[in-house]
């Protein structure tokens, strides 16, 4: 049994986590909600100051903002759209013969406006494009969604469907840069207040196909993403727990968002993997949240 099948086992017998029967898809503990909860509150009082306003998503978000977005050019192998029954009655009595006989009754379904939200700033560009150029010195907003991502594992780090709290930085370049590197400090200082071991490096997002190597080999020599690493199922392949991203002009052009000067908004975020920082807290403090060193116990819960 490898560690992170050993790690999952513990956690579904301590009901920390149950399992739904499906990879990466799982219910969670009132102490493990809890956890994030704590967590949660402790990150948006640091970033309070700084915040324009605060957002929180569905996890679902259009198709046409899905598309605007690219992530079904870069990661197909990822995403997740919205598909619905749309028939008659005829169609229905299909269906229920499909499902009597054991046939696929998905075919008969058909796509909808909706796709599953692949990261949790995507809904924030179309909203802050429709209200016309940004304010002199750009916005700050906090925000939350759940996100799906595609990739069924037994590493209970590697969850299907899961939470991202953000800070995200929308204005000219120098802004964007200079409110990433304050994040990735700011990171560093909240692993230490844990006491998880962790540690930053450069990374890229796993674009799709030859291409997309070409895509990540150019966002690691730019150096336009970092991630904090904290080792929960492997010691030789920590988990990414963190992210601090700086995106260009990028979704400022797709979308349309303009600065005060009308030019193209940069954005930058910083995204906290909330069940993969709650698993960290298990992992290295223990299943029994009383147990944990007091200074984290303080640190999360006062």
């Amino acid at each position: 049994m490898d560690a992170q099948t050993s790690f999952l086992d513990k956690l579904f017998d301590r009901g920390i986590l149950h399992s739904s029967g499906v990879d990466g898809l799982y219910a969670r503990s009132g102490a493990f909600e809890d956890v994030i909860r704590r967590f949660e509150d402790y990150v948006l009082k640091i970033g309070e100051g700084e915040t324009s306003e605060a957002m929180v998503f569905p996890p679902g978000m259009t198709m046409a903002d899905f598309e605007t977005s690219g992530y079904m050019k870069n990661f197909p192998q990822l995403a997740g759209t919205v598909h619905a029954f749309c028939g008659d009655n005829h169609g229905h009595m299909d269906l229920l013969e499909c499902m009597a006989t054991g046939k696929d009754w998905t075919e008969g379904q058909k796509r909808t406006d909706l796709a599953l939200t692949p990261a949790a700033c995507y809904p924030l560009y179309p909203i802050l494009a429709r209200r016309g150029p940004l304010p002199e010195g750009g916005v700050t907003v906090a925000l939350q969604s759940y996100c799906f991502r595609h990739e069924p594992s037994k590493d209970p780090a590697r969850m299907q469907m899961f939470r991202q709290r953000e800070y995200v930085r929308v204005g000219n370049a120098d802004e964007a840069i200079e409110f990433r590197e304050t994040w990735k400090r700011r990171g560093k200082e909240i692993m230490d207040a844990l006491h998880l071991p962790a540690h930053v490096d450069v990374a890229n997002d796993p674009f799709f196909g030859r291409a997309g190597k070409m895509l990540g080999a150019s966002q690691r020599e730019q150096e336009l993403k970092f991630e904090m690493l904290v080792a929960i199922t492997s010691s030789e392949n920590p988990t990414a727990c963190m992210s601090f991203n700086y995106h260009m002009d990028n979704f400022g052009k797709a979308w349309g968002i303009a600065r005060a000067d009308g030019e193209p908004a940069h954005t930058a975020c910083v995204g906290f993997g909330l069940e993969r920082i709650t698993l960290a807290l298990f992992r290295h403090h223990g299943l029994e949240i009383e147990n944990w060193p007091e200074a984290v116990r303080a640190t999360l819960w006062g």
